[in-house]
């Protein structure tokens, strides 16, 4: 049996060209998201594969309609061969019950493997040569300054939790409380000058 899947990133988007061509497919379920792709929760992806036995296949419209990354595609599509499920993804004309798909499938995980290996690589050769230079790695303290002129202009109204700071900016208490200390320290330094 092919079980359908479509999934668009936002509701002002419409879900009827990836249904049409599934239905066109031979798709006896449609399963739907409203959910951007990077989103963990994906309810209808969830009951697809729920419905899914040994020797059904996964359609979908194109392979990003699945995978939030090429990796996570791959372990998809790799979870379902375990299961003894085929995966189709119309666009791409990729075909996992198919020798030739099943190959070019095999490749694309090895590029992806590959692509991973390269990156570990330059990033730790990278991190190296900055050790050598003596530097460390890592982000640099204090984090933005604009995030914290408006940390520390809505610390002036009484009403303002340090919660709410922290949301509205999107920072961690720790963030806030270093602002606060920063400017402390500043407050205190330009005084021994003055």
């Amino acid at each position: 049996m092919l079980i359908g899947y479509a999934r668009v990133s936002t509701a002002d988007q419409n879900l009827h060209l990836q249904k049409d061509a599934l239905k066109a497919a031979g798709c006896a379920q449609i399963c739907e998201d409203t959910a951007s792709g990077a989103k963990m929760a994906r309810p209808g992806l969830e009951k697809a594969l729920g419905m899914l036995r040994e020797g059904d296949t996964l359609v979908v419209w194109k392979l990003d309609r699945l995978g939030r990354s090429l990796k996570h595609l791959i372990e998809s599509v790799q979870t379902l061969d375990g299961r003894g499920i085929g995966f189709k993804s119309l666009q791409d004309n990729i075909d996992t019950t198919t020798p030739g798909g099943k190959l070019l499938f095999h490749i694309l995980g090895s590029l992806a493997e590959f692509e991973r290996d390269l990156i570990r690589e330059r990033t730790n050769a990278g991190l190296a040569a900055a050790r050598a230079r003596g530097r460390k790695g890592g982000r640099p303290p204090g984090g933005s300054t604009k995030k914290q002129e408006a940390a520390l202009t809505l610390r002036q109204d009484p009403k303002r939790s340090v919660q709410e700071i922290c949301e509205i900016l999107h920072i961690s208490q720790a963030t806030f409380y270093r602002y606060i200390s920063a400017e402390k320290e500043t407050q205190t330094n330009g005084q021994h000058t003055g």
